[in-house]
């Protein structure tokens, strides 16, 4: 009788070592979209590249002092809209103060919950803090939806980490 509860006994840890992730059970790959061309247009896309039916744009900019802190000097004001977009959809671009040679000098991302609501008109506006504020020839949007950005990886979760992530977000000195 020993041998059959010690295997019966064995049987039930393979079980929960499978289980807990300890096994081959859930193959888990991480992988990263590629980045999308710049615009002053984008439309938006999800990690497989998929358009969400949602066109984010840059509506106008100019250097102009913050109203807050105007003795800082010039910074950049911009204007953006959200056409598509809903609740639920919610996408999230990065906008991106660019030089001629359309290279990054300052990125922040932008929420189209921003822009939603109740009496909004689907545009909204940002600023951007560029130390060389001179240098800025347009505001671009990157087109890769990242309001996936920091979700589970494989790393921090095995079983339901994994799958395709946004790229990274450009920084100062990319190329766009």
């Amino acid at each position: 009788m020993l041998p059959a509860r010690v295997l019966a006994a064995a049987t039930s840890l393979l079980v929960i070592l499978a289980l807990s992730g300890c096994s081959s059970l859930w193959p888990c790959t991480d992988t990263t979209a590629e980045r999308g061309e710049a615009g002053v247009r984008v439309q938006v896309v999800d990690t497989d590249g998929q358009r969400l039916g949602v066109t984010a744009q840059v509506v106008d900019w100019r250097l102009e002092p913050h109203p807050q802190v105007p003795a800082e000097g010039d910074r950049v004001h911009f204007r953006f809209r959200f056409d598509g977009a809903d609740e639920r959809s919610g996408p999230v671009v990065d906008a991106c103060a660019v030089d001629e040679e359309r290279m990054a000098l300052m990125c922040q991302a932008i929420h189209s919950s921003q822009v939603l609501g109740p009496g909004r008109d689907l545009t909204g506006d940002s600023w951007l803090d560029v130390e060389h504020p001179e240098h800025v020839a347009e505001v671009l949007l990157i087109p890769n939806d990242q309001s996936y950005a920091g979700g589970a990886t494989c790393d921090t979760d095995i079983k339901d980490g994994g799958g395709t992530h946004p790229p990274e977000s450009p920084g100062a000195g990319d190329q766009l």
